[in-house]
């Protein structure tokens, strides 16, 4: 049998839309913007350390290729009315093991000329209407550093809830070093289709196969 957090067989969910931003598939003028934040050391705070150019466009290339695997993958993030390149929203399964895994995980990273505009809260909900509609998943998991707090403002903003369960050392870092405590936040289908529906909704746009 499946795990729960395995989607369907339905094409592949190649875009989404909200009134201000494109979540797409990458594109090569994205290696580009995508090393410069990748390299600010504002950023990659929160992370062991920035990512030179190779490995960025490692990460871009890893990001791609989920939507060929899973149907799914973390989007380039485009703001429409500029066309600007500014980051990357979207799902992604964990590549470690963890007592949670296999799972799905919500993932976003900005440019810091894009914070402070609620750009990761409207792409994650377009995340989060396309994982459990059209993707058809049962739960969507988030995780961080507990000193991470700008990502974990925007779990919050989701309605995702903490498992304190659930919480744990980052089995890539050592146990000392001072991002691997991480904290576990929870998504599920039933909860994501009652919430307040404050946020208008964005418009899902698949591949044919």
């Amino acid at each position: 049998m499946s795990p729960p957090h395995t989607p369907t067989s339905d094409p592949e969910l190649a875009e989404l839309r909200t009134s201000r931003l494109l979540l797409r598939h990458w594109r090569e003028e994205d290696l580009a913007p995508f090393a410069a934040l990748n390299a600010d050391p504002e950023v990659m705070a929160c992370f062991p350390s920035p990512l030179a150019r190779s490995e960025s466009d490692e990460l871009a290339r890893r990001c791609e290729a989920g939507f060929a695997t899973n149907g799914f993958g973390l989007w380039a993030l485009e703001v429409l009315a500029t066309g600007e390149f500014v980051g990357f929203t979207g799902l992604s399964v964990p590549r470690f093991t963890a007592h949670f895994t296999p799972a799905v995980e919500i993932g976003w990273r900005l440019a810091r000329s894009a914070w402070g505009q609620g750009y990761a809260t409207e792409a994650a909900v377009a995340s989060l209407d396309g994982a459990f509609g059209p993707l058809r998943l049962t739960e969507v998991v988030s995780f961080t550093s507990v000193v991470n707090r700008r990502s974990l403002a925007v779990m919050e903003r989701l309605g995702m809830t903490r498992d304190p369960a659930g919480d744990f050392l980052h089995p890539n870092l050592s146990p000392e070093h001072r991002l691997a405590p991480h904290v576990l936040y929870r998504m599920t289908a039933a909860r994501w289709a009652h919430r307040p529906r404050s946020t208008p909704q964005p418009r899902h746009d698949r591949t044919t196969t």
